[in-house]
């Protein structure tokens, strides 16, 4: 079987990655201070990203959208003569549009979700009241485990062997009732805060991020590393953008097909859940594990069997992995890969740093690092073993971003 051209070049391109990569091995000789350099220089940047997330996260995620949104602006720029500044405007209308037609499509529905979750929880009780039995029995063995390592430990007192666990009173309900009150209106203002960071960053990207890369060129020092800097630009832009629309378009399709099963299964608002698997669907292997289990539980709700209350879930489950065994491999099959344990390792940590934005943000990130070590020869092995393993006809991983060219080696 004759393989296509551009999977030819990107064998020839990943054989030349693995040859530069063994001979900046063989050359490097570190020190331990280095090392020890090195690892404190890399703590000190993740204490900054950590406690700093509230400035630096908009404007990552700043950077992401103007990816994203880097082809219309040129198309609006280029072809239809708009200046830079309105087709910008024009974008950021468009993307506020976009979001506030989501959130006013499913804001009722999911108020009247939460309005009734007294309800809700009280037939989700009913239905697994057959796993009562078995939970108790969990609930007991962990008591036990407690005692015993509080024992251990030395916190008995002088009681004896006797612990004591004093459960947390429960609050008032006025009292309860105020303090999510707050904490509702403390996040929203912090939302609303970012959104204007990132909404403010994003127009000054799309209308002078061209400027600011110019200038940044033109203070390189030698004509090489002026086109090495040119070369890891244009492939972020490129390769991240195509990942994230062709991401969007799937993800998309993932979010209609589950509202089709939504609404021929029965279950009360459909555009809800069919939005929700849409977002979900962002984040790699925890987003559609969540999905299943909020269809699970609606579906506890709405069916009076728990037999039956499994059908929405696994028709869901179906749809994952059509789409990602099947539809994502098909769609971006020459592409290169990263590795799965990776991809895996960064969704866990951005999301413990960043939360449910860094979780979105991990496989971006992870693919625009591997771009930069692929164009600089010291960091050359790093991005080797950053990529994926041999692709194959049964062997597609869970995370596929566009190939950078050979011709930008």
């Amino acid at each position: 079987m004759q393989l296509a051209p551009e999977s030819e070049e990107a064998d020839t391109f990943e054989a030349r990655q693995q040859q530069r990569a063994r001979e900046v091995v063989r050359r490097s000789r570190f020190s331990a201070q280095t090392i020890c350099l090195l690892i404190l220089t890399v703590l000190a940047v993740f204490y900054t990203l950590y406690f700093a997330a509230a400035i630096i996260l908009p404007i990552v995620l700043a950077l992401v959208a103007n990816l994203l949104l880097s082809a219309p602006m040129r198309v609006l720029n280029t072809r239809l003569r708009l200046p830079k500044t309105l087709a910008a405007l024009f974008l950021i209308l468009c993307l506020f549009g976009v979001v506030g037609a989501i959130g006013t499509a499913i804001s009722v529905p999911a108020a009247g979700w939460i309005s009734r979750a007294p309800q809700t929880m009280a037939a989700i009780q009913t239905h697994m009241a057959v796993l009562g039995g078995p939970l108790r029995m969990i609930q007991a063995a962990n008591e036990r485990i407690e005692n015993f390592l509080a024992v251990v430990s030395g916190r008995s007192g002088h009681g004896g062997g006797h612990v004591a666990l004093l459960a947390p009173s429960a609050p008032s309900a006025d009292g309860g009732l105020g303090t999510f009150g707050s904490s509702v209106l403390l996040g929203t203002r912090a939302f609303v805060g970012q959104l204007f960071t990132m909404m403010l960053m994003l127009f000054f990207l799309l209308a002078q991020g061209d400027s600011l890369l110019r200038r940044f060129v033109e203070i390189m020092p030698t004509f090489a590393d002026k086109r090495r800097a040119v070369q890891i630009a244009y492939q972020i832009e490129r390769n991240v953008s195509l990942y994230l629309t062709t991401i969007t378009i799937i993800n998309v399709l993932v979010g209609l097909a589950n509202m089709l099963q939504c609404w021929a299964f029965g279950l009360p608002n459909p555009l809800l859940w069919g939005v929700l698997a849409f977002l979900l669907n962002y984040i790699p292997i925890i987003g559609p594990l969540t999905g299943i289990v909020i269809y699970f539980v609606i579906s506890l709700f709405v069916f009076p069997s728990v037999l039956q209350a499994l059908l929405p879930p696994m028709v869901y489950l179906c749809i994952h992995l059509m789409e990602g065994e099947t539809i994502t491999p098909m769609v971006l099959a020459r592409r290169f890969t990263l590795n799965p344990v990776l991809v895996m390792g960064s969704l866990m940590f951005w999301d413990w740093l960043w939360g449910v934005w860094g979780a979105f943000l991990s496989v971006p990130m992870l693919a625009v690092f591997k771009i930069i070590c692929d164009h600089v020869e010291v960091l050359t092995p790093i991005g080797h073993i950053v990529g994926g393993p041999t692709r194959g006809p049964k062997a597609h991983p869970p995370a596929v971003i566009p190939e950078p060219s050979p011709e930008a080696d």
